[in-house]
């Protein structure tokens, strides 16, 4: 269990905690501080877990498999929680979702073949856009942005995130076709 691994199950361990800052935020606007910090620490654990993998030549199975699942978790909960609070469409989470679900699908497939798809380069600009988007999606909850923009703005930013992810997925899909031979 090396640094770059530990980091990842840190930010899977960060998940509920996000999730649970995120679901008081209606009881107390302080949680949106809270929610904002926590997400910015396991995102700062997504980019650190990938540099010191890299530069030190820890770089393992297990890291290729679980850093892009535990980012997901992690976006996951943020826009679900977004979805809550009525600050994102439901057809961008589902598309979101479903591209997802459908990498995670290829990865287990290739998994059950023995290969490890690491994550592909629009894989990367997505998870930074969508971090990124999610984090914008906070600074606008609090009270110096009118509501309605701060909606505004969510909604465009989840939407944006929603086609980069829609990109990604069907990048995967063009680069791993071959996961589908023989099935």
């Amino acid at each position: 269990m090396n640094t770059p691994n530990k980091l990842t199950i840190l930010r899977i361990i960060l998940v509920p905690v996000f999730m649970a800052c995120m679901t008081a935020i209606s009881k107390n606007t302080a949680f949106v501080t809270v929610s904002l910090i926590v997400f910015i620490i396991a995102s700062i654990t997504d980019s650190l877990d990938g540099y010191i993998a890299r530069k030190k030549g820890l770089i393992t199975d297990f890291g290729k498999l679980m850093d892009p699942l535990a980012d997901k978790m992690l976006t996951t909960a943020a826009y679900l929680g977004l979805l809550s609070m009525g600050r994102a469409s439901a057809w961008a989470v589902m598309l979101i979702l479903t591209r997802e679900f459908f990498v995670s699908g290829i990865r287990l497939v290739a998994a059950g073949n023995g290969t490890v798809i690491a994550a592909s380069m629009w894989g990367k600009v997505k998870t930074v856009f969508q971090m990124i988007s999610i984090i914008v999606a906070f600074l606008v909850m609090y009270p110096v942005c009118p509501e309605e923009t701060g909606i505004l703005i969510t909604q465009i930013l989840v939407w944006l995130s929603a086609i980069i992810t829609v990109i990604s997925g069907a990048d995967y899909l063009m680069k791993n076709t071959s996961v589908f031979k023989g099935i």
